[in-house]
């Protein structure tokens, strides 16, 4: 078999609608778009979710929920992160000069992945149980 010779199997493809080809077409006079309106036009058209100016679903249905305006605003970093750092007191600010958190995010929060080789001083970020227990046994301490 090769590639020029690959072919959708039997009855997988139709011929193209030929529309406006004719009253035994099946599709002549209006083809296909039924008598008047804006639909049968050419170019007509309608926003999606527009109902003829009825208030439409979606507007109709009440709001259900909520969306935090924060999410997004904590970044995630290993601990095996914070190795290749050469400072022993990390804040969020030495986290955003090394280029390991955005400059957009406001709080870090350190999670228990990989190992933490040396004594290491947090200043005011997040830390999860696994990786304060880690960066203690390491001999470092978490403000």
């Amino acid at each position: 078999m090769r590639l020029n010779s690959i072919r959708p199997a039997d009855g997988a493809t139709y011929s193209r609608r030929r529309v406006g080809r004719g009253i035994g077409s099946g599709l002549g006079k209006t083809a296909g778009r039924g008598h008047k309106g804006q639909k049968s036009r050419a170019g007509g058209f309608h926003k999606v979710g527009f109902e003829g100016g009825q208030m439409p679903l979606q507007r109709r249905l009440p709001k259900r929920g909520f969306v935090s305006p924060t999410t997004g605003n904590t970044a995630e970093v290993q601990l095996s992160a914070l190795n290749k750092l050469p400072v022993d007191v990390i804040d969020i600010m030495v986290l955003k000069q090394a280029g390991i958190v955005s400059r957009t995010v406001l709080a870090a929060k350190i999670i228990l992945t990989g190992k933490i080789s040396r004594a290491i001083k947090l200043q005011g970020i997040l830390v999860t149980k696994g990786a304060k227990a880690a960066i203690e046994a390491a001999g470092g301490s978490v403000e």
